[in-house]
């Protein structure tokens, strides 16, 4: 004979929302944006290899970080946003971000980054992709909180500090060292705590619910 599985124990799968194709419309101004920002890393990164840029360095990380602002905004305003959009945005930010730091670690001395920081910040992002792909594929929003965009600002902010003290312009000054020491550090430890807020924010979305 067989028995009726238990309503009460099936697992409810969330319905599953249509994605929006990508498609013409996804080649607007905010995009493009977003994409020049992608192009901008990899000069970037030129740029450090090559090293003795780093003003032009500093100045170019600057203004690609400025342009995630930018495309942001004018997609909300004018409704632009697109899947193409929701899936390169934050892929950018991540790469030219941590690609900085990882470069920077090839000159820990001059720049101040040592291998914890890169871990740090590359593994925090790790996680928080991990976790949001995951909750959000089981329909629950998990999207961006103010600890995570104070995050990203600071990181920002470090990273062109970071650059700019390895032009002779800088590099005597025992003040602008300590002032990169310090934004670095405070980048991390920021990092580290938004990552925290992240994860408690998951567990909190994983806990059964009481009856």
């Amino acid at each position: 004979m067989t028995v009726a599985a238990d309503s009460t124990n099936a697992v409810s799968t969330p319905p599953t929302e249509k994605v929006p194709a990508i498609d013409r419309r996804s080649l607007n101004l905010p995009n493009l944006i977003t994409l020049s920002r992608l192009l901008l890393s990899f000069v970037l990164f030129g740029m450090m290899s090559h090293g003795g840029w780093w003003l032009s360095s500093a100045a170019v990380f600057a203004f690609a970080a400025a342009t995630d602002a930018v495309d942001g905004y004018i997609a909300r305003k004018y409704g632009l946003v697109t899947t193409l959009g929701r899936i390169l945005d934050p892929f950018v930010d991540k790469i030219i971000v941590c690609g900085a730091f990882v470069f920077l670690l090839e000159r820990p001395v001059e720049s101040g980054v040592n291998g914890w920081m890169v871990i740090a910040v590359i593994g925090r992002e790790m996680f928080v992709t991990g976790l949001r792909s995951f909750l959000e594929q089981a329909g629950r929003d998990f999207s961006a909180v103010w600890s995570g965009k104070i995050k990203m600002a600071l990181q920002c902010i470090a990273v062109t500090v970071s650059l700019a003290s390895q032009s002779p312009l800088f590099s005597e000054s025992h003040n602008f060292l300590m002032l990169r020491d310090v934004l670095l550090w405070s980048a991390v430890v920021v990092t580290i705590y938004s990552g925290l807020l992240y994860a408690w924010r998951g567990f909190q979305m994983l806990r059964p619910a009481t009856k």
